[in-house]
C-alpha cells in the first residue's frame, strides 16, 4: 500500500507541475479583460462623480463648484477601484509571474 500511495503522490505532483495549455492560450485575453475592467471602472467612477456634481450644481445653483468637487471625488474613487482590482489580480492563485525578482 505504501508503493501505491507514492505512485499516486508522484502522479499528482507531475500533473500539477505540467503547464496548463488552456491557461496559456487564454492568458492574453485574460489580461485584456482585466485591462478593460480597470478602464471601465475608472471611467464610470469619474462619469458618475461628474454627473452627481452637475446635478447638485443645477439643484443648488452652486455652478461649477460641486461639479469640480464631485469630479475630483470620482477621480479618487476610480483610482482606488483600479488599485483594488490590480491588487486582487496580483494575488490570483494561478499567477505564475515572479514579483520578487529584485529581492
Amino acid at each position: 500500500m505504501g508503493d501505491d500511495l507514492k505512485k499516486r503522490i508522484e502522479a499528482a505532483r507531475s500533473a500539477y507541475a505540467k503547464p496548463n495549455e488552456d491557461a496559456l492560450s487564454t492568458a492574453p485575453s485574460k489580461g485584456m479583460g482585466l485591462g478593460f475592467r480597470m478602464a471601465t471602472e475608472f471611467v464610470s467612477a469619474v462619469v458618475v462623480g461628474g454627473a452627481v456634481g452637475w446635478g447638485l450644481d443645477q439643484w443648488l445653483g452652486t455652478t461649477p463648484w460641486l461639479l469640480l468637487l464631485c469630479f475630483c471625488f470620482g477621480f479618487a474613487a476610480g483610482v482606488s477601484n483600479v488599485v483594488r482590482v490590480a491588487q486582487a489580480a496580483q494575488n490570483l492563485p494561478g499567477d505564475t509571474s515572479d514579483t520578487d525578482e529584485g529581492e
